[in-house]
């Protein structure tokens, strides 16, 4: 084991990942340089997985033998935005205080990623029979599909895993449930004519509001479904619509307008289900309606993100795992979506389990305690003993 490489504590480490400004909206190269050039100091080899506009990547390193998979530690390196959010300090400089780490991202989730990273040293020494690889990714606080093109790799190039801890914060339990998210953005195109006069137009609000409504009734439909394993809240699948915006006077019937919805489903919904229902509503009844005078006008849906929901999966090697590490013997649901689905839709057995609170994240002043820094390292250090087994 090579006894000159860059040494830094899990604080001063993560000091270093929250100066980087990895917000979703831009490059995540300057970090993935430094862990980089951090992971040679140790010859820790790793792969970089960059995006197909080359300005993100995700980063793969392995710890041990080459030959086999072992366990991932998948964290994401992007954090939310900090405009229009009342900081007491430079959310890019970890300040500490009471008890406390402050900076974006410092529990969502870079407090994860430095503990990894800081543990590096103490995993080499520990003689690993089984790999620890680590997976920092980009785009898990927009699409989630940052992971997607590593993962894809996974028993191809790259040695097949047998578990993965998706580092997301919740307090060291473990996590092996969380919904599904699809998100949509509805555009209906009308034709504009003086609303005295309505039928030498068609109006695009109204139509969308036509379309609010079914979704409305579907949602209720989703709440008298419910949850089958009763271990959601809410128990069952959300339908919402956030936005909508439409029209330029109130005398013109609308030429066009947009809505962006989205379903959070419980395990189990079929993620085809609500658009399909939401496509024949628009063709049989909605359209209709929007081109009864004539053939005015058209609706069209736009599938943005489509995150899967992590499944309960009970007995998998990364429950198993989780558990003995953590010392508990049952796992909890998280109403937040995590990359975690994108592993087991690739067959590899995936729990969520981080240090911190979700509580704190994406909030002004986001921070994560020491003590859980603490614990997190406690927790990186028993993994590295049980990795060291036959």
């Amino acid at each position: 084991m090579p006894s000159n490489g860059q040494r830094l504590t899990p604080l001063e480490m993560l000091a270093k990942l929250v100066s980087f400004d990895t917000e979703s909206s831009k490059s995540n190269l300057a970090l993935i340089a430094f862990v980089e050039g951090y992971l040679q100091s140790w010859n820790i080899p790793f792969v970089r997985v960059p995006n197909t506009e080359g300005d993100k990547a995700t980063l793969y390193a392995t710890i041990g033998p080459q030959d086999r998979g072992g366990v991932v530690l998948s964290g994401h390196t992007d954090v939310v935005p900090v405009a229009g959010q009342a900081w007491t300090s430079d959310p890019f400089t970890l300040r500490v205080e009471n008890g406390r780490a402050y900076g974006r991202g410092a529990v969502d989730m870079k407090a994860f990623d430095a503990l990894a990273l800081a543990l590096v040293p103490e995993f080499l020494a520990a003689n690993l029979k089984t790999p620890i690889h680590i997976m920092l990714s980009y785009d898990e606080e927009t699409t989630c599909l940052g992971v997607v093109d590593a993962i894809r790799r996974l028993g191809a190039d790259l040695p097949r895993p047998k578990a993965v801890i998706v580092g997301e914060p919740t307090m060291l339990e473990v996590v092996d449930a969380h919904k599904s998210i699809s998100t949509f953005t509805t555009t209906v195109h009308g034709f504009e004519a003086h609303s005295s006069k309505p039928y030498l137009g068609a109006s695009a609000v109204m139509t969308a509001a036509e379309l609010v409504c079914e979704l409305n009734r579907i949602g209720d439909e989703m709440m008298e479904r419910g949850d089958p394993t009763g271990r959601f809240d809410p128990p069952y699948t959300t339908v919402h619509v956030g936005v909508i915006a439409g029209g330029n006077a109130r005398n013109i019937l609308a030429k066009a307008c947009e809505f962006r919805w989205e379903f959070r489903g419980v395990p189990g919904q079929d993620i085809e289900e609500i658009p399909l229902r939401l496509e024949r509503f628009a063709r049989d009844v909605a359209l209709k309606r929007l081109n009864r005078f004539g053939e005015f006008g058209r609706i069209e849906t736009q599938l943005e993100v489509n995150v899967p929901g992590l499944a309960p999966d009970p007995g998998s090697d990364a429950e198993v795992l989780a558990l003995g590490l953590v010392g508990r013997n049952h796992t909890q649901t998280v109403p937040f979506a995590t990359e975690g689905g994108h592993f087991q839709a690739a067959g590899i057995p995936t729990v969520v389990c981080g240090p911190g609170s979700i509580d704190q994240a994406h909030q002004p002043d986001e921070y994560i305690a020491l003590e859980q820094l603490e614990a997190g390292a406690a927790f990186m250090r028993r993994l590295a003993a049980r990795c060291a087994e036959a």
